[in-house]
């Protein structure tokens, strides 16, 4: 469907416009990856162009080209409203619901601007005029240079969004270990380091930056760590008092849901996460093979996400969502057993 409307799209873009490039709640990755990245490319076409994230996201992405350019709509709201409202175009990454947006939804939903969609997780709202879904996609920010590359414009790619780029998908894909890591995923990556993209470098900024007590932090959630042999499944709890004790930052639990799913035999992994201020229990949830989190989550945990990678919430405590975790794991025995 993208592909046909592209001139449409093209002839859009071919004057300068107000645009504002919006990513998900608790931006990861992918979401910073692929906005800064289309930011820096529509930029070379004289757009007036403005990334506004819902919230603000790790400190291990702000070293991002662009970060400091990048609006936070929980302290700069009035800001953030005012361009909204003026914007010609709205671009969503990495996000195909405006509740995935927190509370710029509302404000999402009444822009009068054009909206346009990237985005490779399941089950896509119909609120773009121009819609890029593609669930099979590594990432959006593999999207996004498809996206370029359909304009014609994979010359424009420079260094700076090669950078940006190449951040999302190696993240997104678990650094190319994942399913959704394929042969074009690769071809990719090797045209973003050809045109200047440091994978060395990148990998640093983002595996290799970790803080003291983020570590204490992930041995507590080691400590925690629980498995059921018999339903292959494993988790990890994290209370709020633990947060605090090891001086907790966004961004500090990336990444451990990572080593319950590790484990011999282990084909099912969630880590459960207090967050007072929200006053919910943040879940992720992850699989190997065939076994969905995404259908799991929707089901149960009011989330949502990928096959192999999905996210939920709980509004009741740690103890009664734990419990309820468990009770349901029994229906899926027949699954988790293959």
């Amino acid at each position: 469907m993208i592909k046909a409307q592209i001139p449409e799209i093209k002839a859009l873009l071919s004057t300068p416009k107000n645009i504002i490039i919006v990513p998900h709640k608790n931006p990861d990755g992918d979401a910073m990856g692929s906005t800064l990245g289309l930011y820096h490319y529509l930029n070379m076409y004289n757009h007036n162009v403005v990334v506004i994230t819902p919230n603000d996201y790790p400190d291990f992405l702000k070293w991002l080209p662009g970060d400091d350019t990048v609006l936070k709509f929980e302290t700069q709201q009035k800001e953030s409203k005012a361009l909204i409202d003026k914007a010609d175009l709205l671009f969503t990454l990495d996000f195909n619901a405006f509740h995935r947006a927190g509370d710029m939804e509302e404000t999402l939903e009444v822009s009068k601007a054009i909206k346009l969609m990237i985005d490779h997780h399941q089950q896509p709202d119909d609120y773009a005029k121009y819609t890029y879904s593609d669930v099979s996609m590594s990432s959006t920010c593999e999207m996004v240079f498809n996206f370029i590359e359909m304009l014609g414009d994979t010359d424009k790619i420079d260094a700076t969004i090669a950078t940006c780029l190449y951040v999302g998908i190696m993240t997104d894909t678990g650094s190319f270990r994942f399913p959704a890591t394929t042969s074009r995923t690769h071809f990719v990556i090797g045209n973003l380091i050809e045109k200047g993209a440091n994978n060395s470098e990148i990998h640093n900024n983002i595996f290799d930056t970790n803080s003291f007590s983020r570590l204490q932090l992930l041995g507590r959630a080691l400590q925690n760590l629980k498995v059921i042999p018999e339903l292959r499944t494993a988790y990890i709890t994290l209370s709020q008092v633990e947060l605090d004790e090891f001086n907790f930052k966004k961004g500090d639990t990336e990444g451990f849901v990572n080593y319950a799913l590790s484990l011999k035999d282990i084909i099912f992994a969630a880590i459960f996460i207090e967050s007072q201020q929200d006053g919910i229990i943040k879940i992720s949830l992850r699989s190997k093979g065939a076994f969905s989190v995404n259908e799991f989550s929707r089901a149960h945990f009011n989330g949502g996400g990928h096959t192999n990678a999905a996210g939920g919430r709980s509004e009741t405590d740690m103890q009664t969502t734990i419990d309820k975790f468990i009770s349901i794991l029994p229906t899926y025995k027949q699954e988790l057993s293959q």
